[in-house]
């Protein structure tokens, strides 16, 4: 009898797994992922043994996605398929009702580390070695500058980090010379001069057929290489086929069109999302928030390190407010969690962190939206959580504009760009609407005006043409007739 029933017992296992595999199968899970699936699900029950499946609550499936989080041997990309695994049993296989509960995409997606040369944390440079300063496996062009060229990549790195420009700007101008000097074969820039820009940026927009903006950016960091670094000033003296400069308009969403956005939208990725469009901040600054740049009694956020270094303050939106407490209620335990487990540091930027050695685990420094999973820093080798990925954000706003039907190019940055027309049509004064997205010049913001105009400059088309209308008019008809007396009249005048 005992034998009967462990073969029932087997037989019902392996009937489980075998309509997993078919749910796997409707969720194009790849055939050699499968059995990374049914492990994924296996730990969760074996850490979960004492209660069935069905009677698992929302909190037991994300007090577990938290405790494999926290292990900083555990890739990114285990941990993501760790939650598609566990979404796939619970929503597809075993139907539960709190499914919705858990934002599960939004999860997967946050767990993303960040890369080595990230701008969050890029200009920590521990080794003064140029090879292995920016040993990074995306970045062959730094790679291969450090390698040929070393004293000029030191001398170059030097002085954009003197004169303080973005990281991002940065990494810009280093890549774009390093292309330069492989474009020369590595030769001496000094001999080139004048002449070899001017040949480097023809090509450019000659053969690669480059957009103009993508060509200026090329000449600012080549003639940064020659007047910083170089000490020679060969501006006058270069003189090259431009290419064709090109205005475009960005895409505006309606507020119809928002809507929908965000009814596609859930979880953190929505939070995140309807502050860049109550905001306008860039998609940048709203991962690095930390909770200490929200005041709610001012109703206001203050954006730190904005584009240019410049510090900016932007509207707390009222409608958000109780949200963003609930969130950072939930940030707040996670992060007490962390404490209790040895973890709880944050990033701070190497001077900060030697000025106030215990700022990283304090709550105020925390980031406002934390990733979901702890992963070891590039750079210093220390586990932490650091904020979510940019990349985030960007995918569930391009999910969520495909699920709502909108055909418009829409990305994260779009939002900003909404946000500042909507400000426009509603009367606000353009000053405002600068200083609240952080122009420098108006000039900048000006470039939203052209919705507010509706259609070409202004005018409403009501054109009804006079074949259409007429090929309209039944013959015989009161209309008709009329039609004929008046061009009668007409030949009589």
């Amino acid at each position: 009898m005992n034998q009967d029933a462990l073969q029932k017992d087997r037989e019902k296992v392996a009937q489980f797994w075998r309509n997993y595999r078919k749910f796997l199968k409707n969720e194009s899970v790849a055939a050699r992922a499968m059995p990374w699936y049914r492990r994924h699900v296996e730990a969760y029950i074996s850490a979960t043994k004492p209660a069935r499946l069905t009677e698992h609550t929302a909190k037991q499936v994300a007090s577990y996605l938290e405790t494999i989080g926290r292990d900083q041997r555990l890739e990114a990309w285990r941990f993501s398929q760790a939650v598609d695994a566990l979404r796939i049993l619970f929503c597809r296989q075993i139907e539960v009702d709190w499914c919705g509960v858990i934002d599960w995409k939004g999860i997967s997606l946050a767990a993303k580390s960040l890369e080595n040369d990230h701008a969050t944390h890029g200009r920590d440079v521990i080794s003064i070695d140029p090879l292995l300063l920016f040993n990074v496996d995306g970045d062959i062009h730094s790679r291969n500058f450090a390698a040929n060229a070393p004293d000029l990549f030191s001398r170059l790195l030097t002085a954009l980090r003197v004169r303080g420009l973005a990281y991002n700007t940065e990494k810009a101008y280093r890549q774009w010379v390093a292309r330069y000097l492989l474009f020369h074969q590595w030769a001496n820039p000094e001999a080139l001069a004048a002449k070899g820009i001017t040949a480097y940026l023809e090509h450019l927009a000659v053969q690669r057929g480059v957009s103009s903006s993508t060509q200026h950016q090329a000449l600012n960091a080549l003639i940064f290489l020659y007047r910083e670094v170089l000490g020679l000033d060969v501006t006058d003296a270069v003189s090259f086929v431009r290419a064709r400069p090109k205005r475009s308009i960005p895409t505006i969403l309606s507020r119809r069109e928002v809507k929908a956005l965000f009814d596609h939208m859930s979880g953190r990725t929505y939070l995140m999302a309807s502050l860049m469009y109550g905001t306008g901040m860039r998609v940048m600054e709203c991962v690095r928030l930390r909770v200490m740049d929200l005041d709610f009694d001012y109703r206001q956020i203050t954006v730190r390190h904005g584009k240019g270094g410049k510090d900016r303050v932007v509207p707390l939106p009222d409608s958000l407010s109780n949200a963003i407490r609930e969130h950072m209620t939930e940030a707040g335990k996670l992060h007490d969690e962390d404490l209790r487990k040895g973890f709880g540091e944050t990033y701070l930027p190497s001077a900060l962190k030697r000025k106030y050695p215990n700022a990283a685990k304090e709550w105020r420094w925390q980031y406002l939206f934390p990733a979901s999973r702890i992963s070891t820093d590039p750079r210093s080798g220390a586990a932490r959580r650091h904020h979510m990925h940019e990349s985030a954000l960007q995918k569930a706003v391009r999910r969520a504009a495909v699920e709502a039907g909108i055909d418009k190019r829409v990305t994260s940055h779009t939002l900003r760009h909404s946000f500042a027309t909507h400000l426009l049509e509603s009367g606000q004064d353009i000053r405002t609407v600068q200083a609240l997205l952080g122009h420098a010049n108006v000039s900048t913001t000006e470039i939203y005006t052209h919705v507010m105009q509706r259609g070409g400059h202004g005018v409403r088309s009501r054109c009804q043409p006079w074949r259409a209308k007429r090929r309209l008019v039944v013959p015989g008809s009161r209309e008709a007739a009329l039609l004929t007396r008046r061009a009668l009249r007409q030949r009589g005048k």
